[in-house]
């Protein structure tokens, strides 16, 4: 049970950084993948873009932010689990 969580956090957080990689190419966001990514990971992205402003207006921390936050609560979750199991 606690495999198949720390799993899942993990192929979240790498569909987080693949849609940050395809930002690098042009018009990758607007491909199959792009669209589907984006569906996914934009409702998680979204309020840590409201809360940090892009550095000099243009380099966007806040997929990075969000990675933390997200290796935070899967820390989290796993203890929990781990503890009543």
């Amino acid at each position: 049970m606690i495999e198949v969580i720390y799993w899942l956090f993990q192929i979240y957080s790498y569909m987080i950084i693949a849609y940050v990689l395809l930002s690098w190419l042009p018009n990758a966001r607007e491909s199959v993948i792009g669209d589907l990514l984006a569906k996914f990971v934009e409702p998680y992205l979204s309020p840590f873009r409201r809360f940090i402003p892009p550095i000099f207006g243009m380099i966007d921390i806040s997929p990075i932010v969000a990675l933390i936050a997200l290796r935070f609560a899967s820390y989290g979750l796993i203890s929990l689990i781990s503890k009543f199991v």
